[in-house]
Order: C-alpha cells, then sequence, then structure tokens
C-alpha cells in the first residue's frame, strides 16, 4: 500500500472499525479479518488494536470479556450510543467530504480536457 493510501486510511479507520461494530459486535481478531475481507490487506493487527484501545479510552463501546477456547478471554467490543452517535457523524462528514472532493476531481477532469481541445 502507497504511502498516500496509508495516510488517508489512518483517518478513516476508526469510521470503518465503527461501521463494522454497527452490524456486530466482535473481538480484535475478527475486526482484522473483516477489515481485510472488505479488501484493506495491509492493515497490520497492531493497527486495529492500538485503534481498539483509543475507541475504548474514547467511551465508544462496550467491552465484554469472553471466554476463550485457546487462552486467555477475549474482549468483544460493540457500539454503543456514543459509538453510534460518532459513527453517524463520521457519514456525514465522509459524505460532505467525497462530494466535494469527488466535485474538484471533476471540476480538475474538465478543465485538463477543455485545454486538450
Amino acid at each position: 500500500m502507497g504511502k498516500q493510501m496509508t495516510e488517508m486510511l489512518k483517518g478513516t479507520l476508526e469510521g470503518i472499525v465503527l461501521t463494522l461494530l454497527a452490524e456486530q459486535p466482535a473481538y480484535g481478531y475478527e475486526i482484522t479479518t473483516r477489515i481485510r475481507d472488505h479488501g484493506f490487506t495491509e492493515i497490520a493487527e497492531g493497527t486495529i488494536y492500538a485503534l481498539l484501545v483509543r475507541i475504548e479510552q474514547k467511551k465508544l463501546v462496550d467491552v465484554e470479556k469472553v471466554p476463550s477456547e485457546k487462552g486467555p478471554p477475549r474482549k468483544v467490543y460493540s457500539l454503543n450510543a456514543a459509538g453510534t452517535q460518532e459513527l453517524e457523524e463520521f457519514w456525514k462528514t465522509w459524505s460532505f467530504l467525497a462530494q466535494h472532493i469527488e466535485r474538484l476531481n471533476t471540476n480538475n477532469t474538465d478543465s485538463t480536457t477543455n485545454k486538450e481541445n
């Protein structure tokens, strides 16, 4: 993954994780797997675990320790009311940015096309 993609992904990864947790509660490795299943194959597990610590500290998720067949209990994360509100704000912001960035791209493409004619 290129540096530009990595930098852009940093700003959106929290929203991606919150979206996955809105679908269903999950533990860290499961979240990483689901993110990779959505095409974000280069994301390291450590990145996800660090993000989970941050969203737990921000009180955007509820955490339940669930017994594991292999090893210590797993922390299962579920979206709470504050997380749902944060997720709604993420999607509003994303829509605004995507619309305006796309408009810039369209304007740039139009002006490039006109210069060639």
